[in-house]
């Protein structure tokens, strides 16, 4: 039988991106459904995000990145939080000067209809109506997704992020466009972000 503490421990080493302890027979079994085999590594080369599930691609998106002047940060990170039909504040920035925050369901908001956060102080997967921008270094650092695909990203991070929703809070979510609705992950979901 497994010890519980070794595979928390292993779980906690992969979500940080620690390397794993080695102990024989520790994971002889391993379950699918665990948050710490169910990852996104997100390639800026490539720009496309990748849906792991063990070492298997099982997902693939195209996505827009920052910009040079606002590069979207490498390393290995935690998405620990999602918000859906989220507001949009303009960030304290030079380039954000003029702009105007953006109410939930505003058409002009640029968060789309969710977001999920991965880095501090405000870097999110989030939805975008600009697809021209996928496959692109168009962003202030963000990765920006497909509404559509990104809506069914979050529903994953949840499921593995020990946040699990049935279809009826989806519905609900998603046609009260006005009303934001932020998730905490119990289990952070890591994300990898790499040249």
């Amino acid at each position: 039988m497994k010890s519980k503490l070794v595979i928390w421990a292993a779980a906690a080493a992969m979500v940080s991106g620690a390397a794993a302890p080695t102990v024989s027979g520790a994971w002889d079994t391993p379950s699918s459904s665990t948050a710490a085999e169910f990852s996104l590594t997100i390639d800026l080369s490539d720009r496309r995000l990748y849906v792991m599930e063990g070492e298997e691609v099982t997902d693939s998106y195209a996505v827009a990145i920052g910009k040079p002047k606002h590069p979207t940060p490498r390393g290995t990170f935690a998405a620990r939080r999602i918000v859906w039909n989220p507001r949009w504040v303009p960030p304290n920035e030079r380039w954000a000067r003029d702009k105007a925050p953006r109410a939930p369901g505003d058409p002009r908001n640029p968060m789309g209809r969710v977001k999920i956060f991965f880095s501090d102080p405000d870097y999110y997967i989030h939805g975008t109506r600009d697809v021209d921008s996928l496959g692109e270094a168009e962003s202030h650092g963000c990765v920006r997704m497909r509404n559509s695909e990104v809506i069914a990203l979050a529903k994953r991070v949840m499921e593995h992020g020990g946040a699990r929703r049935d279809q009826g809070w989806f519905r609900r979510v998603l046609n009260r466009v006005t009303r934001t609705q932020e998730v905490r992950l119990s289990s952070p979901v890591q994300v990898r972000v790499r040249a």
